[in-house]
């Protein structure tokens, strides 16, 4: 029974969808046909498509788009041609892609497009990221974004924005991964990869223009499960710099109520470095960020003060299983010791799990103080979200209360 089990993510499925697709749009006399074409690979003299859909059993096929173009009002959508994802260089793959190896790239790369000045790391697992980070070298980015969850990072896609050196490679493959998405990867660095022999390694020439699809929209459907379709234009972040964010402000029965405290520069970079992050992240999410790395991930929940919790208690578990690896070379939960745990808990505590100082990150407005709160509580200096509550009043007396700044970026940023 086990073995048929074990057997069962290891079969590459057949499918039945066929080589091509048409996506037509028809308003009365005008026609947009957008034409596909689908993807394969040939792993060992096999060619195959997708090894299966979200889960073993289910038959799934990658299209690429490769003629036609869609324009809706004053939208034009990514022209053929300018392949990310949907046509991937495979250099390495012990086995064929599954639905969720190429998902989870893409949305590592619809978070990259937005870092270019510096060598930045996106690892996602299960189409979010667990960490993020950027730093003066891609190694460092690497150790950064790999330690902000460790855990949650197991077997997961990471995306970089350089060209892969041998510093790099070398400790990621300390770690198990499924996935390493780059635009380049200088010598010797597959020989390094061949060692894991199951690692997918992609190369995509793209991402060293990558910045050039902000602001490109493409088209979003969703299937529902009578056979409906939703159409949607792809979400974009209109704040992307330190002059599209507003102070927060507000007026509530005839009174104004304004943030005492103008963010400083860092805080600025911080609060741009996440907001662009959650633009990848499933909604209701909040974030904490420092020192441009992500410090505590909270993913699709239903209310707003309790993402803020768990992103605030995964904050504290993921840094004390951090210390604990730094120390002893093994994961917080293995460690025996009494003693060290406890000093592992203190220093912990101590930090507020590396919030101090941090930003808040939220993808919709706060309807009242006791989500920001939670962050404030744990020393959150700066907070950025939509704003537009009517109790925004409530959000700007915490943040003053506590010598915290806040800033809106006037758009929500929902991911489901």
């Amino acid at each position: 029974m086990t073995e048929d089990l074990k057997k069962m993510y290891k079969t590459i499925m057949d499918d039945h969808f066929p080589p091509n697709m048409e996506i037509s749009f028809v308003d009365k006399d005008n026609r947009q046909t957008l034409f596909y074409e689908k993807v394969t690979w040939t792993i060992d003299n096999v060619e195959k498509g997708l090894r299966y859909g979200e889960n073993p059993g289910q038959e799934a096929a990658l299209y690429k788009l490769v003629n036609g173009n869609l324009i809706l009002a004053e939208t034009q959508i990514i022209q053929p041609g300018q392949y990310l994802a949907s046509d991937i260089e495979l250099l390495q793959s012990g086995k064929h892609p599954g639905k969720t190896n190429l998902t989870d790239a893409d949305n590592s790369l619809n978070i990259l497009r937005y870092f270019k000045d510096k060598p930045t790391v996106v690892i996602v697992k299960h189409n979010n990221p667990c960490g993020v980070a950027q730093s003066d070298t891609l190694e460092d980015a690497y150790i950064k974004a790999n330690m902000a969850d460790r855990v949650a990072a197991f077997g997961g896609c990471i995306a970089v924005n350089r060209s892969v050196d041998i510093a790099t490679a070398e400790t990621i493959n300390r770690q198990y991964a499924e996935v390493v998405v780059a635009p380049d990867f200088e010598d010797g660095v597959m020989e390094i990869f061949a060692k894991k022999k199951n690692l997918r390694v992609i190369r995509i020439g793209n991402i060293a223009r990558l910045t050039d699809f902000i602001g490109q929209r493409f088209v979003d459907f969703k299937s529902l499960i009578d056979g409906g379709i939703i159409v949607q234009w792809s979400f974009v972040p209109a704040a992307r710099s330190k002059g599209d964010l507003k102070i927060a402000e507000c007026e509530y029965k005839g009174k104004n109520y304004k943030i005492n405290r103008e963010p400083t520069e860092k805080e600025y970079s911080d609060m741009l470095f996440g907001w662009l992050v959650e633009s990848g992240i499933t909604s209701n999410s909040v974030i904490y960020v420092k020192d441009l790395v992500t410090v505590g991930i909270g993913t699709g929940e239903q209310d707003r003060v309790g993402v803020a919790e768990i992103a605030r208690d995964k904050a504290y578990r993921k840094l004390a299983d951090r210390y604990c690896f730094e120390m002893y070379q093994i994961p917080y939960n293995e460690l025996k010791d009494k003693d060290k745990k406890e000093e592992i808990d203190n220093r912990v505590a101590d930090e507020k799990g590396g919030l101090i100082g941090s930003t808040m990150v939220s993808d919709a407005f706060f309807p009242f103080r006791d989500g920001v709160d939670v962050g404030l509580s744990e020393g959150v200096s700066a907070v950025i979200q939509p704003g537009g509550s009517n109790n925004d009043y409530q959000s700007i007396e915490a943040c003053n209360e506590a010598d915290a700044t806040m800033v809106y970026t006037g758009q929500r940023s929902f991911k489901h």
